[in-house]
């Protein structure tokens, strides 16, 4: 008899296709230090249009290089203002910031917050201050980092201006100089500043790009990669045009045969554009006039021109989209990432350079944070036996002195018998408390050598103790993606869909 075909018992059993898709072996993943990582979902196939800033995001600079160039070039200025020559001959440890300090002004003090605004670490120029000293200061009540007497450092551009003030107040105090904090920061601030108008700073890069300036080899494929899915690029920079022509021709000229200058890679150039107040205010967009004067821009824009300053309302009319049809690709939490968020619907993603150390040091600590957590548990149980004794020893003496049983139907226990009692459970306490130093002392030692992990003076950029770091929550707040370099996105579509991870609270960890 033959099968019936409409009989489907009858039918073999077929494989699907995701059968032989699930199990061929599977890719292997993006390494970590290489993955960009989402705090908002953002869909690439939603994104019309790309932006990027200029330094520290396409141009990642040679940290230690960029710092030793703006501390002499400060250092200098200051002694022209009457600033002893000491301050020449001392160390200025370049290894000593990291983004997210908090500078005191009045107190000369470098200082680090977690998310609350809770100080837990600080310096007096290079003498770290004590718990007491911290205590003393900062914890009766909640710091303003918004007030005159505070300066928050969010830029790898202002690690310069750290290193050089803890340095500088530490040898003026040491050698006994009269020194007002206030004052020699805001000093410290304004010769940089300087350097940087006048030329010593950025014509000693120019001169020298490659010492300076890491070049990345897959930028160009990068940038061009998102270009082939249809989606428009612009450049949104602060520099002016004869700086960003010098640092754009290094990094992407000649890179890739299809574009025959750097300029080619970008629908929009938009230099000069001080932001924040590109964001914030309604300064007019020019069109740049090689060896004349600037010119209003007309509309619309059109590739292969350069602009000068502008405003965001502007700029979202020639662009023609929606402000959440716009990723930009910063390093400011400031000026390229928190007003771009609080003033326009841009997406946004954060280029943190440090991140790549910083992932190396978390994945080092793998072990030591296991064990943390182990004696989390260890602890939480002894804390449960304790509160359980503690009650037990309160019933006893309450019992002895009211010479009643414990409960009613309960044969009552002779006074010698409840004392016994009562003395055991108090050295079952005592051996409780005995081990939960004992844990709280190995979590210390646990924690102080994941710190050094990290960074010999701050710990981890991201995290202080349990919380996270002041400069981590604005990267969650306020970077929809974010990555150590911009090169990263090579590793995924420009269709990819970044999803966030799902908010866990802590009764859902129970």
């Amino acid at each position: 008899m033959s099968a019936d075909p409409t009989n489907r018992e009858s039918q073999p059993q077929l494989l699907l296709p995701i059968d032989d898709f699930l199990s061929r072996e599977r890719a292997p993943k993006i390494p970590a230090p290489s993955r960009v990582f989402c705090n908002r979902s953002l869909k690439l196939s939603n994104i019309a249009w790309v932006g990027f800033d200029m330094d520290y995001t396409l141009a990642i600079y040679d940290q230690e290089a960029m710092d030793d160039l703006s501390i002499r070039a400060t250092v200098d200025k200051l002694v022209l203002r009457g600033y002893p020559e000491l301050i020449k001959s001392i160390v200025h440890p370049t290894d000593f910031p990291v983004r997210g300090l908090l500078i005191d002004k009045r107190c000369g003090h470098v200082l680090k917050m977690d998310r609350y605004k809770f100080v837990h670490r600080g310096f007096h120029g290079l003498r770290e201050l004590s718990q007491e000293e911290i205590k003393e200061l900062y914890h009766a009540k909640k710091i303003r980092p918004a007030t005159p007497r505070y300066h928050f450092i969010d830029t790898l551009y202002a690690l310069s201006e750290v290193a050089c003030y803890a340095a500088i107040v530490d040898a003026m105090d040491a050698k006994g100089y009269a020194i007002d904090y206030a004052k020699t920061f805001t000093d410290i601030r304004e010769c940089i500043d300087e350097a940087h108008r006048d030329g010593t700073i950025l014509d000693a890069v120019m001169s020298d790009l490659p010492r300076y300036v890491k070049k990345d080899p897959s930028l160009a494929p990068t940038l061009h990669k998102f270009r082939s899915t249809g989606k428009k690029l612009f450049l949104l920079t602060n520099s002016r045009w004869a700086y960003t022509d010098a640092m754009m021709t290094y990094l992407l000229g000649g890179a890739m045969s299809e574009y025959p200058s750097w300029r080619n890679f970008f629908d929009v150039v938009v230099v000069a554009a001080t932001k924040p107040a590109f964001f914030q205010e309604r300064r007019v967009l020019l069109e740049h006039v090689e060896g004349g004067a600037a010119k209003p821009a007309t509309f619309p824009l059109e590739r292969g021109r350069v602009y000068v300053g502008g405003n965001l309302v502007d700029f979202e009319r020639a662009l023609g989209v929606g402000g959440d049809e716009i990723l930009y690709v910063g390093d400011h939490i400031y000026g390229d990432i928190l007003r771009s968020k609080k003033d326009s619907a841009w997406r946004t993603a954060m280029i943190i350079q440090e991140l790549e150390r910083e992932i190396d040091a978390h994945e080092a600590c793998r072990g030591d944070h296991e064990r943390f957590e182990a004696l989390d548990e260890t602890r939480a149980s002894l804390e449960d036996e304790l509160r359980f004794y503690q009650s037990r020893v309160k019933e006893l003496t309450r019992l002895l002195d009211a010479k009643q049983p414990a409960s009613a139907g309960a044969m009552p226990l002779p006074p010698p018998a409840l004392e016994a009692e009562r003395v055991r459970i108090k050295r079952a306490i005592e051996r409780i408390r005995g081990l939960l130093r004992e844990a709280e002392a190995e979590g210390r030692i646990i924690e102080r050598r994941s710190n050094l992990r990290f960074h010999p003076y701050w710990g981890s950029l991201m995290k202080e103790g349990r919380e996270q770091s002041s400069f981590g929550k604005q990267v969650e707040d306020y970077a929809c993606v974010y990555t150590s370099r911009v090169s990263n996105f090579l590793r995924y579509s420009p269709q990819q869909y970044f999803r966030s991870p799902r908010d866990v609270m802590a009764h859902e960890t129970e």
